[in-house]
């Protein structure tokens, strides 16, 4: 059977290192002088000191960083939100690989020895212009999305091989997820449902109220019509309402989220580059972003479920300094 998609919209708008020592939340500005690259002299195989670089259009890629930090607590992670242009989910396709070249030049001269894209929209717009920006710059840094990772646990752990996706439109219109899915066995039927309004929502804020419900259980509709069985979260924002979504879908849906198989993606992929961080104690994480430091902070320890520290705001149309 070949892979089908059906794409529903419901409704029209419907710091420093942490570490044990406790930082007080500052808001930071970093302004990134313009540095010039010379290839010769640049170009040198990643150190395992340098960090992991993880960006997202919010505050949801901290649900892939969370799976990080418990799965490889030694190695050091930078992290950068990129919330002035939240959210990426309407974006052309366009924009979105301009965005994510954008952030990946910032990571990439701050030291960044991977970077993961933990975004589905930009995962899905923008990982081969990524893979390729990075080949013609020679930069030995990896590139992992967020895409392959969830699809795979998904078709491997299916029953009916009835699957079911909700994401942005920007995704779902993307036809990476019904592409990795005929990928990994062209028998699986994939039943897509875009959802405009969900990451918004959860961005917002909390707590969430019996409209936030109704949203979910619309978004589910289709999905519970189709009796799939498992449950890609193709937004990384989507793990906070995952309760909710289990509710309304029913016990027996399993829903998979990327942050695992990321985080088993990473790590092959450092140690098949000897990048794996040698050391035995828990490496550090840092913040930035380009909007409101203190609403991601205030919103980005519930989605890190860990203390933030200092977020410190930059400005991507500049240079950073490693």
């Amino acid at each position: 059977m070949a892979v089908t998609t059906r794409a529903r919209t419901n409704g029209e708008r419907i710091r420093p290192a942490v570490g044990h020592e406790r930082i007080r939340p500052a808001v930071g500005r970093e302004r990134i002088r313009p540095r010039l690259w010379h290839h010769a002299a640049d170009v040198s195989a990643p150190s395992p000191q340098r960090p992991v670089a993880v960006f997202d259009s919010g505050v949801g890629g901290l649900t892939v960083l969370h799976e990080l930090l418990v799965s490889l607590p030694s190695e050091d992670y930078l992290y950068v939100g990129d919330t002035a242009r939240f959210p990426y989910g309407e974006r052309t396709q366009e924009e979105l690989r301009t965005f994510a070249i954008e952030i990946a030049e910032h990571l990439l001269q701050a030291g960044a020895k991977l970077l993961v894209v933990a975004c589905n929209a930009a995962s899905s717009a923008a990982l081969q212009a990524l893979e390729r920006h990075v080949a013609e710059r020679a930069e030995p840094v990896d590139v992992i999305g967020v895409v392959a990772p969830a699809t795979q646990l998904a078709v491997a752990g299916s029953r009916t091989g009835r699957i079911g996706l909700l994401a942005t439109p920007a995704t779902v219109a993307s036809g990476a997820y019904e592409r990795a899915v005929r990928d990994a066995d062209p028998h699986v039927h994939l039943e897509s449902v875009a959802c405009p309004d969900l990451a918004p929502i959860i961005q917002g804020g909390f707590p969430f109220d019996q409209h936030v419900v109704e949203t979910v259980r619309g978004y589910c509709a289709p999905l519970r019509e189709a009796e799939v069985d498992t449950v890609i979260l193709g937004c990384t924002h989507y793990p906070l309402v995952a309760p909710m979504l289990q509710r309304t879908l029913g016990r027996g849906v399993t829903l998979v989220t990327s942050g695992a198989g990321v985080a088993r993606s990473v790590e092959r992929a450092l140690a098949s580059r000897r990048l794996l961080n040698p050391r035995r104690g828990e490496g550090s994480y840092r913040f930035r972003c380009t909007a409101d430091v203190e609403s991601f902070h205030a919103l980005g320890t519930r989605f890190l479920q860990m203390p933030l520290g200092e977020v410190v705001h930059v400005e991507l149309g500049e240079r950073v300094a490693a």
